[in-house]
């Protein structure tokens, strides 16, 4: 086998071991990393979901209530007030608007944001509430009931079984705020068209500062690791092309510097062993160990020569007499 094939193959064993390694160290560290950039875009997320319900309380909910007419005398009670309006043709009875509960337009507008972003699932789990599609379920019920034991605790990630295969989860508590209370205190403190709209028997008896709820996002544990696959075929495929690459450039180099002048080392040395004593000297080009070695070899090759022109010049002796 030939120098640089010896070379090449050596190269290539190294590497790979050192490829082998490198995989095996990096896979899991991909894992971790797409791990926790699903739940960075899960808590991005879900902090645009709370902007989203500051957002109604704060601007939405009071845009809409202003809305109708509320012109009525401090003594005029509310049935008069309606009545009157109705005469008219003025809306000014108080019309209850789901769009107005920070849930609800939190909850649709992650649905918007679904269409985008398919795996992600939004939930904002309660264990008593107005509308049944927030009502938990047994472990969201649990979340919910941790977040109440641990006080301290705002934000909790792990990962559950579904009939789909396994989720990652991310929830942070909710608490009943001061102006919750109004839809979610009493029934009769709460609008009646929402009481039309839900029922009295559910969504009352909250208490200011109870945790009530749960923001939920849940993700496939398919999806890091689809994130993680990926970008370790990308990460193996660029070392494998770095390393084609680096090994050709080491294969020119060591033919430039190594091989070619070892081989003319060769071919002039078969020369001169065959009696071929008028070769060309080798050129020696700076002061490395190639060098040295066609300055020697080139040292070698004149005593080689003047030897050979001394034992040329030497006269013969003179033939022995026989005896008589």
């Amino acid at each position: 086998m030939r120098l640089l094939a010896k070379f090449s193959l050596i190269f290539v064993v190294v590497f790979g071991i050192g490829l082998g390694a490198a995989a095996y160290l990096f896979y899991g560290l991909l894992q971790r990393n797409a791990r926790d950039q699903v739940l960075h875009n899960a808590q991005l997320m879900m902090d645009t979901a709370l902007a989203m319900r500051s957002y109604t309380i704060k601007q939405v909910k009071p845009a809409i209530n202003d809305s109708f007419t509320q012109s009525a005398t401090a003594d005029h009670t509310d049935d008069v007030f309606r009545e009157l309006c109705a005469k008219r043709g003025f809306a000014a009875k108080r019309v209850f608007r789901p769009q107005t509960v920070p849930a609800y337009s939190a909850t649709e507008m992650f649905m918007e944001l679904r269409k985008k972003y398919p795996d992600y699932l939004y939930k904002e789990a309660t264990l008593n509430p107005t509308n049944p599609r927030n009502r938990a379920l047994d472990w969201e019920e649990d979340l919910i009931k941790n977040f109440r034991n641990r006080p301290e605790l705002a934000l909790f990630d792990g990962e559950r079984e579904t009939p789909l295969g396994r989720a990652l989860y991310l929830a942070k508590p909710l608490r009943a705020q001061s102006d919750c209370m109004e839809c979610h205190s009493i029934p009769t403190a709460a609008p009646k068209e929402m009481i039309q709209l839900y029922g009295p028997n559910n969504g009352f008896g909250w208490k200011e500062g109870d945790v009530v709820a749960a923001q939920i996002i849940s993700v496939p544990v398919s999806v890091p690791v689809q994130m993680a696959n990926h970008a370790f075929q990308r990460l193996i495929v660029s070392l494998v092309a770095v390393g084609f690459l680096t090994l050709l450039v080491l294969d020119v180099l060591l033919y430039v510097t190594v091989i070619r002048p070892v081989s003319r080392f060769a071919t002039r040395a078969d020369e001169i062993s065959r009696g071929q004593l008028d070769v060309p000297e080798l050129p020696v080009r700076g002061k490395d160990e190639i060098s040295i070695l066609a300055a020697a070899f080139n040292r070698m090759h004149r005593s080689v020569v003047a030897a050979m022109k001394m034992l040329e010049d030497e006269p013969e002796p003179p033939p022995e007499r026989d005896e008589e």
